[in-house]
């Protein structure tokens, strides 16, 4: 008799457990999910095609934002995907989805992939700030590169290895030993790989070596026209830059999962590769976009130059941000006709 009045002392609290389970409301399945965002997609993908817009950061979607005259699509005015927010509307008469991936290149290449595949886009404009490597930049000029390269592919050599001749440049670690001696250190250098590149232009499973990828020449011509434009100096009444920033259309740029702060590797990245930027996203947006065969171009507003601390870009990110939004901006008023809206708002 005692064992079963110990088990009957359970059933009040399983009572309780079967109870609160029964009244739980159900959540949505993922299945309808899935159905509901694909009746949105369809909408929304008969009412384009999209200039699709990746921004990375919340500094540079504020900028943006404030800088721009978004309007909303009236009827689905944003779709939440995968946990980012993809924002449908219209800026100047064009039809655009706007989304902000996030920082690094696994962020920015998920984005740009999840935007093609889902919305009807016509090409991708990818914009933010960056880090300035080359010194006739400053602080504050917007940089529309021709190439970018990935800069963060790399293999760490053995010190006593012999270099190969795949790599597209070395960092020898001892270069940079203080005092200077022999050069020898147990880092030993760095080799700059080449990217694997699947696109729709080449063959199946056959992947292209490559290390720069390309910006879309239509585009950089319209871009060129850019130049001379007007672009902020002041973050305020009190703070501004020593001069008037500019717009530069054919630069070299390049991005690793890297914040670039140490003035030595700056030198070295422009030296070696003549990039005037540095930053974690545009080549990974510019790989999936060439991948894909979609038209590219990246605006990006200097915020620092690298190697003098995060100060500078605590003080001017937010300019150099607003500076690359004005950029995007222009560059959308110059796109055809072609990516009038069809709808009123």
């Amino acid at each position: 008799m005692a064992s079963q009045d110990h088990n009957l002392s359970f059933l009040p609290l399983l009572f309780i457990i079967i109870t609160s389970f029964h009244v739980l409301p159900a959540s949505p399945t993922p299945s309808s999910q899935k159905l509901k965002s694909a009746t949105a997609i369809r909408k929304i993908n008969r009412r384009g095609p999209y200039i699709g817009l990746v921004t990375v950061f919340v500094t540079e979607e504020d900028a943006f934002m404030s800088s721009v005259d978004f309007r909303p699509d009236p009827t689905i005015p944003f779709l939440d995907l995968s946990g980012r927010r993809f924002r449908i509307g219209k800026i100047h008469g064009k039809k655009v989805v706007y989304v902000r991936c996030g920082e690094g290149m696994v962020n920015a290449a998920a984005a740009t992939q999840q935007m093609i595949d889902v919305f009807s886009v016509k090409g991708i404009v990818h914009f933010g700030i960056a880090g300035n490597t080359n010194y006739s930049m400053s602080i504050g000029d917007v940089t529309i590169p021709k190439q970018i390269t990935h800069a963060g592919l790399w293999e760490w050599l053995n010190p006593d290895k012999a270099k190969g001749n795949e790599d597209a440049a070395y960092l020898d670690v001892g270069n940079y030993n203080i005092p200077q001696g022999d050069g020898k250190n147990k880092l030993g250098s760095i080799g700059y790989s080449n990217e694997e590149l699947y696109s729709v232009a080449g063959h199946i499973n056959s992947p292209q070596k490559v290390f720069w990828f390309n910006t879309t020449q239509e585009w950089l011509h319209l871009a060129a026209d850019l130049e001379g434009m007007e672009l902020l100096q002041c973050v305020n009444s009190s703070l501004c830059l020593p001069k008037k920033p500019k717009l530069v259309v054919g630069l070299k740029a390049a991005t690793a999962n890297i914040f670039v702060d140490n003035a030595a590797y700056r030198n070295f990245l422009y030296d070696n590769f003549g990039v005037s930027s540095s930053d974690m996203e545009s080549s990974a947006v510019a790989m999936t976009c060439v991948s894909n065969g979609y038209p590219i171009i990246v605006i990006r507003g200097l915020s620092d130059l690298a190697g003098v601390g995060d100060t500078t870009v605590r003080k001017f990110g937010s300019l150099a941000a607003i500076n690359a939004a004005k950029a995007v901006l222009k560059f959308i008023k110059k796109l055809p006709p072609s990516y009038n809206t069809n709808y009123n708002v």
